[in-house]
């Protein structure tokens, strides 16, 4: 708590100082770039910031950190220099800009800098005046007579550029068009073609139109009519497939995943797909698909393949604290083989634990578990050759088992899941479960807890033994591929489960009990319907994208019935963590207003809908000499509960009218050491309004977040 406390006070001391007291006469800090459009103006200000040369300074505390020392020292290792301004760079950004409205299609505009200056700091803004435009009133094709070549492009390409008539004339839209359709010809055979085989001549007019003449050449724009070559359709010749020879591979793999085949017309997007597919299953650190012209109209391809390491292990840890003394951590070690039988298998084996314990009473709840995956690189008995794309779906086969060991019961869970995953677009993937099945069984309950249970049977039916089984569905896509994302970045999750539904078809021919509950294998099984979606977002900007504001919304919600009168216990909600709602372990918070349950030595605090909203300020405190780590800072919020779905007045069900009074919120610090490769964090959350308390008091002191009411969080990667 203290380093929390020193913490906030350097943060609080730094913001009281200069970010300017080192500057020399005639020197200024940049802190801001403005851009003033006036005009119309067809595309967003994103197409001019990046020709701004000198980028602009936000505040960082760090920069006053330096300013504590007028000479080279020990605060300036430690701090941020302030950024000079230089007037050099706005004359060059304005010319810049300039050149780049006249790319976008506004010819002869006016960009100038309002330059305003406050104390040593200054301001510059940049205003653009929009030249005019001109809109596209006919195109003239010039086009080589060869036949095949011709026939082509009138059939596959000149519809399509069709589309420049009425379009605002501009260099990015020809040198997109000669992009585009130099594209569709090389899917057609004509391998040596490319969009410098393109010219265009504009004549515009006082009326503000334009017309074009549309030139295709059998020779490049940089070349004269002396280069002139056939424009032929290419065929492939030989394939040859390299690969090291220290990894193991089918030839079954490689000639499924290859998508070019000898004799057939040269098309690039199946050398794409070849590339795409080759690079999906992890095997090597780089794919090089080379195409060289053998004879008068084809092509021999050559597919190279760099090694990569096939077995890896990866460590995973999580703790926390808070002011009631609990302690919890959670480890993970997984080994994994990206070539298990070689034919690009993964096998994935893990064990985990989550240790939770009092140090002062000697109270402890343990897990722990083992589980284990095959991914297969194809549908089973499903040839290669039925997928044309770039992706292959994936054959899913995970078990695990776990072993729970708490002061109220012992509970064993099996696991089993049969499905398919993949990539439905870029960054887009899926995980689809026909086949799920968890079984689990309670040892050891405690007498005061089976009576607790007995008396409660809305809490009951989630503490039974119970067989689930059904149907999982998984979207997941992220903007960023990068292990510790280094720019902006959005992401979206979606996730339903359907459980019971098919074995309630034969419920009529099941054992079932006083209740009408249907048993199958001697348990129960569950029914139920479970979704959960998440959104987040980062906008990253200052020099470096060193800082940045990141924010998360989640809504999940769970509904039992027909065989359940209750969602399983390992299908609620639960809130906090390191991961959520900070200033709460794992599981301490709600359901609702409802105080800690007495039920539960250690917290397990659970819901059927959980609605939370994260927000973190992230910027770069200072970058090691080395430059592949920097120490980042960051300020979080977080607001959120689970509720239960039912009809009664206690103080854990969701009411639409009132909800709001039970929305959790917390606020704070952390420390982030980036790696590039991995990400170390440690967070202090606190609590500022707790709904478990009674209306009235539930806005915590501010005097109480230091010393009380408060919980650390250690975790590997940001948390959204």
């Amino acid at each position: 708590m203290r380093c929390s406390l020193y913490l906030s006070v350097l943060v609080l001391l730094a913001s009281a100082c200069s970010t300017t007291r080192v500057l020399e006469e005639g020197q200024y800090r940049l802190t801001h770039n403005d851009i003033t459009i006036k005009g119309p103006f067809r595309f967003s200000q994103e197409e001019i910031s990046p020709y701004i040369r000198q980028n602009a300074q936000d505040w960082n505390p760090f920069i006053c950190v330096y300013n504590w020392s007028l000479k080279d020292g020990f605060w300036h290792k430690l701090g941020k220099a302030p950024l000079v301004y230089k007037p050099e760079d706005t004359e060059i950004s304005c010319q810049n800009i300039e050149n780049r409205m006249e790319y976008l299609g506004y010819y002869d505009s006016k960009v100038y800098s309002e330059i305003e200056y406050k104390g040593k700091k200054v301001r510059v803004n940049y205003v653009i005046e929009p030249g005019k435009s001109y809109r596209i009133n006919s195109v003239k094709y010039e086009i080589p007579e060869e036949k095949d070549f011709k026939a082509d492009f009138i059939a596959d390409t000149l519809a399509s550029s069709n589309a420049l008539r009425g379009q605002w004339l501009s260099e990015f839209l020809l040198e997109d068009e000669s992009v585009r359709s130099a594209g569709r010809l090389r899917n057609l055979g004509y391998f040596d073609f490319g969009k410098t085989n393109y010219s265009f001549e504009a004549d515009t007019l006082p009326n503000g139109t334009a017309s074009i003449i549309y030139r295709v050449r059998n020779y490049t724009r940089n070349e004269t009519e002396a280069a002139s070559r056939p424009l032929r359709r290419y065929y492939i010749d030989s394939i040859h497939i390299t690969h090291p020879t220290n990894i193991k591979i089918k030839e079954k793999l490689l000639t499924g995943l290859n998508t070019l085949k000898p004799g057939e017309l040269y098309n690039e997007q199946n050398v794409n797909n070849t590339y795409s597919r080759f690079s999906a299953i992890k095997l090597f650190s780089g794919v090089q698909v080379q195409m060289t012209p053998s004879d008068y109209d084809k092509v021999n391809c050559e597919i190279a393949l760099s090694p990569s390491p096939v077995r890896g292990v990866k460590v995973k840890l999580e703790g926390s604290s808070n002011s009631t003394g609990l302690l919890s951590t959670s480890p993970q070690i997984s080994f994994h083989h990206k070539n298990i039988f070689h034919g690009g298998e993964w096998f994935n084996l893990a064990f985990s634990g989550d240790f939770q314990y009092r140090p002062s009473d000697q109270t402890k709840a343990i897990e722990y578990g083992i589980s284990a995956g095959l991914s297969l690189p194809k549908l089973i008995f499903v040839p290669y050759s039925s997928f044309k794309g770039s992706n292959i779906p994936r054959t899913e086969i995970n078990a695990a088992w776990n072993w729970q060991n708490r002061p109220e019961y012992n509970r064993a869970v099996a696991s089993l899941a049969l499905g398919i995953s993949g990539i439905t677009k870029k960054n887009t993937s899926y995980q689809i479960h026909p086949l799920r099945v968890n079984f689990v069984r309670l040892f050891n309950l405690d007498p005061k807890f089976a009576t607790s249970l007995n008396n409660n049977p809305f809490i009951k039916y989630s503490y039974q033994d119970h067989l689930d089984a059904g149907i999982g569905v998984n979207f997941y896509y992220n903007s960023s591929s990068d292990i510790v994302p280094q720019g902006s970045y959005m992401f979206r999750r979606v996730s339903l489960d359907l459980s019971g539904n098919s074995l309630s078809l034969f419920k009529k021919w099941m054992p079932q009990n006083s209740n009408g509950q249907a048993y199958l294998l001697g348990s129960p099984y569950s029914q139920y319907v479970r979704g959960e979606y998440s959104w987040g977002r980062n906008w990253s900007y200052g020099p470096d994208n060193n800082q940045g504001i990141a924010v998360r919304l989640l809504a999940g919600a769970g509904y039992a019935y027909g065989n359940s009168t209750m969602l399983p216990f390992e299908k609620r909600f639960y809130a906090g963590g390191a991961s959520s709602m900070r200033g709460w372990q794992a599981r301490a918070l709600g359901p609702g207003g409802e105080a800690p349950s007495e039920t539960f030595v250690i917290p397990s605090q659970t819901g059927d809908l959980k609605l939370e909203a994260n927000m973190e300020y992230r910027f770069s405190l200072f970058r090691f000499k080395n430059g592949t780590m920097r120490l980042e800072g960051v300020l979080f919020s977080d607001v959120g509960n689970v509720w239960n779905l039912t009809d009664d007045d206690s103080e854990g069900a969701f009411r639409i009218n009132d909800f709001y009074k039970t929305i959790a919120a917390d606020w704070g610090m952390g420390l982030r050491l980036n790696l590039q490769f991995i990400l170390i964090r440690v967070d202090f959350g606190m609590q500022v309004y707790d709904p478990s308390l009674k209306e009235g008091s539930r806005l915590i002191n501010p005097r109480s977040w230091i010393k009380g009411n408060n919980a650390w969080h250690f975790g590997v990667g940001y948390p959204f």
